[in-house]
């Protein structure tokens, strides 16, 4: 680059346009590649390893674990593997924790009734409060005994960070910091403790970038809807192990396709509302290690666990209290939730859904947990959560409402994209301090399952698919 006088020097900017000419959009990698270079020689020279063999290994294992051809496909393997253990563990506890505030809850109606205590009272608390709770912990708390522990496990292996590794390749190139991966896997059990986890991203832009797309990882509250879902519908013609080997493939497969989404909204956002060039990425990649098994089980247990446990109970608690009394104050001969219901229904239906189901979604909001009691109540009109005795049960009442597959794929896909729950939006005013972002991390979601819903259930009427 020449110049005649000091007035016509190129800017800062100029200059690293045209180094990014000579060097091509690797320059940084380059330089990264250059200073490792230097590093490993100058290790190579004055330390000594006790134990160079598990070095060696330890090398072999990153060529397979971080290769461009095999990383993914190994890191889809162990997902699948985690939803599938989720699943099939998850199902027995789930139904005794059931039955056991079952039979605490006939304990309270005889006692109720012993005292004569007014019907409102025993609705709110007892068909309100308590089986929305025992709603939420018995659903919820199996699947996280069970992921959470096994993500430690992952982690503590150093499994993950290789999985950061990988995917920062992809989110490089959608305009976003590598870090927000790892905020992407903490999605996966909280979005709200997702949002506070985005801290360790140095840059604001990319920082923002991070929050806004968070939410379309399914957190631990949508993952019961899912589950569901899918194996009702998409895996209802399988039986025993194969019934939950797909259901876990469709799962998955919702899992992709919203990492596809977030990578998607990062890079759109990055040309337009939140511009600039990715900050570069240097991660440390820790050596394998055998974890201690038992103390990361117990410690994943109790400090994730019971900790986004504990939130959803506080969440769920007023929202069940709600819901009851929307559908149990009539206005004429009919309930608050119904004309909610009613007047949702002509738009749902262009989404493949029906009135319910938004209706379920918006109730729903301090926590996702309670959609599906929420829905459950107001499809057989009992005033009250409502708890089903076996899946068939449950189906059933799905086909009598004129359910098919695709008003199952909607409502996975709308529970996949749609708005986040009130405590992640609270965390996310907290942390950004803004009105707007928070507001667009509300809106862009919505919008976005809104849009695909209706594109899905129009595509497949007019392919005479329903």
């Amino acid at each position: 680059m020449e110049y005649r006088s000091a007035n016509e020097a190129p800017s800062l900017e100029q200059l690293v346009q045209h180094a990014k000419h000579l060097a091509g959009e690797s320059i940084h990698d380059d330089i990264v590649a250059s200073i490792y270079r230097s590093s490993h020689s100058i290790c190579e020279t004055v330390v000594s390893y006790k134990d160079r063999e598990m070095l060696r290994r330890s090398e072999k294992l990153d060529n397979i674990f971080t290769s461009p051809i095999w990383g993914f496909p190994i890191m889809l393997a162990m997902l699948s593997a985690i939803f599938y253990l989720t699943i099939a563990g998850a199902n027995i506890p789930s139904s005794m924790l059931a039955e056991f505030f079952g039979w605490i809850e006939g304990y309270l109606t005889i006692w109720f009734k012993a005292v004569h205590a007014p019907d409102w009272l025993y609705g709110v608390l007892v068909l309100g409060l308590f089986r929305g709770t025992g709603w939420v912990i018995s659903v919820m708390l199996p699947p996280m005994a069970i992921f959470f522990p096994a993500f430690a496990l992952l982690e503590n292996y150093g499994y993950l960070p290789r999985v950061a590794f990988n995917m920062d390749r992809l989110f490089k190139r959608a305009g976003a910091h590598g870090k927000q991966s790892l905020t992407m896997a903490m999605g996966f059990g909280c979005n709200a403790a997702a949002i506070m986890s985005t801290r360790i991203i140095e840059s604001p832009r990319e920082r923002i970038l991070a929050i806004l797309t968070n939410n379309f990882v399914p957190c631990n509250g949508r993952w019961p809807t899912l589950i569901l879902l899918a194996s009702l519908f998409m895996a209802a013609g399988y039986t025993g192990g194969l019934q939950t080997f797909v259901t876990s493939a469709v799962v998955v497969g919702m899992v992709v396709f919203g990492i596809i989404i977030t990578l998607t909204v990062s890079w759109v956002l990055s040309k337009t509302a939140l511009r600039g060039v990715p900050t570069q990425y240097t991660l440390e990649l820790p050596p394998y290690r055998k974890p201690k098994f038992w103390n990361t089980i117990i410690r994943a247990t109790l400090d994730k666990s019971v900790y986004v446990l504990k939130r959803a109970v506080i969440v769920a608690a007023p929202a069940a209290i709600l819901t009851w009394v929307l559908a149990n104050i009539y206005i004429g001969d009919t309930s608050i939730l119904m004309y909610i219901v009613n007047f949702l229904d002509p738009f749902a239906q262009l989404l493949g859904l029906d009135g319910f189901i938004l209706a379920a979604f918006i109730l729903g909001l301090p926590a996702n947990e309670i959609v599906v009691p929420i829905l459950l109540m107001g499809y057989l009109a009992t005033g009250s959560l409502t708890e089903v005795e076996d899946l068939t049960q449950l189906k059933q009442i799905f086909l009598d409402q004129g359910w098919t597959w695709l008003t199952a794929l909607n409502m996975m896909l709308f529970s996949l994209l749609h708005f986040p729950c009130g405590t992640t939006l609270v965390n996310i005013y907290k942390e950004t301090k803004s009105v707007k972002w928070t507001f667009l991390s509300f809106a862009i979601p919505t919008v976005l399952a809104i849009v695909i819903t209706f594109l899905v259930a129009q595509i497949a009427r007019a392919l005479g698919l329903v």
